[in-house]
């Protein structure tokens, strides 16, 4: 089978983009599944994640100026069949240095092209950082499909509006036409709140079958576990957020048909 690129995508931040992208990335690699996890996020927050520093010239910046090849930024992780491209500070200057570019909004698109002719990966998720500026523009041309994690609260289909509209502005340019959402994964929830059970009802309610079934739970131990650099299913696997993303993850296998 080709290789899947799905985005993590949030224009809002404090969502759970990062904690959704590193543990289902995580709990994929544990279902057999060879994940590329490409850090496009200047934060960095999921290179740290996966235990990985953040080191000068280590991301993917000077591939998307056209120096260099993405596959030789691929780095290995402790955990099995999970690889990433991780990101570092130099990345904050990418938007700036890639509008000046031709083919500005196709610059991850051609860079990820040899890493998918490789075969290496079943997946690659890309974690977009919490914007929709030019790196999140170029993730959405080069991806297949988002994966959009929204956290349950009151404005939480504002941010799905915004990002329908990007959707449908790309399809009209035929820029991406076939960009899809695969699913909406909903964080945060506290079952105990009438408010965040309100939320998920009119979210299903709009979006149909788009939504997983899983819903990830607001977590002490999902928090701590960046902290040592750990996905949730290696720092504790017997709490409800490895437990949670784990089923989240049998569902995307499901989606993905493998």
């Amino acid at each position: 089978m080709p290789t899947k690129v799905i985005a993590v995508a949030n224009q809002k931040g404090g969502v759970g983009k990062t904690t959704t992208a590193v543990n289902l990335s995580a709990c994929l690699a544990s279902l057999e599944q060879r994940v590329l996890l490409f850090d496009l996020d200047p934060q960095a927050n999921a290179t740290s994640g996966v235990g990985l520093d953040k080191i000068e010239g280590g991301s993917a910046y000077r591939v998307l100026l056209g120096e260099g090849a993405l596959l030789d930024k691929i780095k290995p992780t402790a955990y099995e069949r999970l690889e990433v491209v991780p990101s570092e500070v130099d990345l904050c200057g990418a938007d700036l240095q890639m509008s000046r570019l031709e083919n500005h909004l196709l610059r991850v698109k051609e860079s990820l092209q040899p890493v998918l002719d490789s075969g290496r990966f079943d997946v690659v998720l890309i974690d977009c950082p919490p914007s929709l500026g030019l790196l999140t523009l170029n993730a959405f041309v080069a991806s297949h499909s988002l994966l959009i994690p929204l956290q349950c609260e009151y404005y939480a289909l504002e941010g799905i509006s915004m990002l329908h509209r990007m959707l449908d502005q790309l399809k009209a340019a035929h820029i991406n036409p076939e960009l899809d959402i695969f699913g909406v994964v909903m964080t945060m929830f506290d079952g105990r709140t009438k408010l965040c059970n309100e939320v998920v009802g009119e979210v299903r309610k709009q979006l149909g079958d788009k939504v997983f079934e899983t819903l990830i739970p607001r977590s002490t131990r999902l928090a701590e576990a960046p902290s040592f650099g750990q996905p949730i299913i290696y720092y504790d696997q017997y709490s409800s957020g490895a437990a949670a993303y784990q089923l989240l993850a049998q569902e995307v296998v499901a989606r993905l048909g493998r």
